[in-house]
């Protein structure tokens, strides 16, 4: 297919994805626990609706839908990085641990040292990067060998088992604590989007303002990173630097995302594996479109989530799990 009809089919697809988050967004509005009726919608956002419908509206669904859209495509992106760097088609920043350092170092924060209202939310993402940092520099020198490089499936089994072990030692850090904050790790370890409040959602976006553009820039060279060390090499890129860059830049947007929402899995990578089956490898054409599909994706996710299984509802993680893992199953099958 010519380089401009994948452009073509690239526009029209972002223009589609746009139109599925904004149907999914307007039935986040109306649907939940307190009543608010679609045909008070359009009158609530103007300004028109009773205090309980602008409450529930303004404070309550506006913020939860813009923090999960947002963590959505920052997951997104961050696996598509991941499975470029280390041209592993099976990464994702839940599956290979990244998540569980970011939830590890948040416990830790959250249990154990004062907890100051004004600084907090914008803390939580910083204490989440660090040990995010720290866990995938950990899981790359172990899946990393002198002379055969960075092995794919050697990178996933070490991650799944860092997770699996950090996912455990979580639970024995909250078992000597107050009930509370037991709930709090245990709502996070089920991935639920705790951070539903508008100054989460601008302690976020930051993160995406500055990563997003970053990862675009840097795309080209994603793509010859991806055709293996000697070729990326040969071409001139300088294959340490950019890795480092860019693994820097999945962690980042990883932990940013999971701080406010909890442990999310798999959707970091279903989005990416969708768009380069709808536009081919190229990462300047795919990322885009990952990022759309991962906020799409979690956002739909969670709207059936929390409109199902009682008055708290199903977490958003879980859902995530349950539609990610039979792909997570049929890659690992094919591979």
């Amino acid at each position: 297919m010519m380089a401009r009809e994948l452009i073509r089919k690239q526009r029209l697809w972002l223009v589609g994805l746009f139109g599925l988050i904004a149907v999914t967004a307007v039935a986040g509005m109306g649907l939940g626990q307190a009543s608010l009726s679609f045909d008070r919608l359009i009158p609530t956002l103007l300004g028109q609706g009773t205090f309980k419908e602008e409450y529930v509206l303004f404070s309550i669904r506006l913020p939860r839908i813009a923090i999960t859209l947002l963590a959505g495509m920052a997951l997104a992106l961050s696996g598509a990085i991941l499975q470029g760097i280390t041209r592993n088609e099976l990464a994702d920043p839940g599956i290979i641990g990244i998540n569980s350092g970011a939830g590890v170092a948040v416990t830790v924060y959250y249990m154990f040292f004062p907890i100051d209202a004004g600084v907090f939310v914008w803390l939580v993402p910083a204490v989440a990067f660090a040990g995010a940092l720290t866990t995938a520099l950990l899981i790359w020198l172990a899946a990393y060998r002198r002379g055969s490089g960075l092995h794919p499936l050697r990178l996933v089994l070490i991650g799944a088992g860092t997770s699996i072990a950090l996912s455990g030692l979580m639970i024995v850090l909250i078992s000597s604590v107050d009930r509370f904050k037991v709930d709090f790790i245990k709502k996070w370890l089920a991935g639920s989007i705790w951070g539903a409040d508008w100054p989460f959602v601008l302690a976020l976006l930051p993160w995406l303002a500055v990563l997003v553009p970053f990862v675009l820039l840097r795309a080209r060279r994603l793509n010859l990173l991806e055709l293996g060390e000697p070729e990326a090499i040969g071409l001139g890129v300088p294959l340490t630097r950019e890795r480092a860059w860019l693994l820097l830049a999945a962690v980042a947007l990883a932990a940013a995302a999971v701080s406010m929402t909890g442990a999310i899995a798999f959707v970091g990578l279903m989005a990416p594996h969708i768009a380069k089956r709808i536009v081919g490898p190229r990462h300047q054409l795919s990322i885009p479109l990952a990022i759309l599909i991962g906020g799409w994706l979690l956002l739909v996710a969670d709207t059936i989530g929390r409109n199902t299984g009682g008055a708290e509802g199903i977490a958003a993680g879980t859902m995530a799990a349950l539609i990610g893992a039979p792909y997570f199953l049929y890659l690992l099958m094919r591979r």
